[in-house]
């Protein structure tokens, strides 16, 4: 099975639209996730994107980049994996469900980097199918610098080949969270904004009209927006390198409002209620 190898990342919006349009028809979710990569050798960063994408999300431009925007990066390879005929689940309705990612050290703003993509480990779920999107970034002399695995829910999807039994239900858990330190206001055309810079043209984020067809009564911010946002709030605190794993729990509508807690090492995004909207936690390596 060949890799996709591109000479510089390709644009998302068309493989979104081929990835939607390929999704139509029989057999979506039998067959085994293609064990392809999706690879751009060398990468030169985007200053002026960059700074953009710091501004929308809250970072402060500094000479190393946060590690979600190293996500950013490799997210049209994700995008292209699952554009092809014969990736198993469909791009229209997946659910990004957890994402984890790990900065090994410092990566500067004029660092060339090499990027890689991967499809694995497909697994039931009550719902249907989980699967993971693994991404790799690497530096100068081709050392690792950055690894991410994005976990993706398919409705009603099936695993090929499948014996275990499904993932039950969380158990419900009381875990007091700090005191709100932070209020957010997010405006009406956030996913818009944050589309502009991260490429992520998903129709749920745009605007009502285009959310309503997907089930919304008004657009919902990126989940990467708001991961962002969080790392933004905490990066005065953070280390050279980490781990930062974070669950998203439920869409935040736009306009909206979202309180920030912390206690340093969990955090959360809440709801006027204190319901979640997103949990997680940052280790230190």
């Amino acid at each position: 099975m060949a890799d996709l190898v591109f000479p510089e990342l390709p644009s998302i919006g068309p493989l979104l639209a081929r990835g939607v349009a390929g999704s139509i028809g029989a057999g979506r979710g039998a067959r085994p996730v293609p064990g392809r990569a999706a690879i751009v050798a060398s990468h030169r960063q985007d200053i002026a994107r960059l700074s953009a994408y710091a501004r929308v999300c809250g970072f402060t431009l500094r000479d190393h980049v946060p590690p979600t925007w190293l996500h950013v990066l490799t997210f049209p390879l994700q995008a292209a994996l699952m554009a092809e005929r014969d990736f198993p689940y469909a791009l229209a309705g997946l659910v990004h469900a957890s994402n984890s990612m790990m900065l090994h050290r410092p990566v500067s703003v004029g660092e060339e980097l090499a990027l890689v993509v991967r499809a694995g480990n497909a697994r039931p779920h009550r719902k249907g199918a989980l699967f993971d999107l693994l991404g790799e970034v690497r530096g100068r002399g081709g050392e690792t610098v950055w690894t991410g695995t994005s976990s993706y829910l398919a409705l009603g999807g099936k695993v090929a080949g499948a014996s275990a039994p499904a993932e039950a239900e969380p158990a419900a858990s009381e875990v007091a969270l700090p005191a709100i330190s932070q209020q957010w206001r997010l405006p009406a055309d956030l996913g818009r904004q944050y589309a502009a810079v991260s490429g992520d043209v998903n129709p749920i984020h745009l605007n009502a009209l285009t959310a309503r067809v997907f089930g919304f009564k008004r657009p919902i911010i990126h989940g990467m927006w708001t991961h962002a946002r969080v790392i933004a709030a905490l990066e005065p605190r953070l280390p050279d390198a980490y781990t930062v794993d974070v669950e998203f729990k439920r869409p935040i509508l736009l306009p909206g409002k979202a309180g920030f807690a912390t206690d340093g090492s969990s955090f959360a995004v809440t709801n006027r209620d204190g319901k979640p909207y997103l949990t997680g936690s940052i280790t230190p390596a």
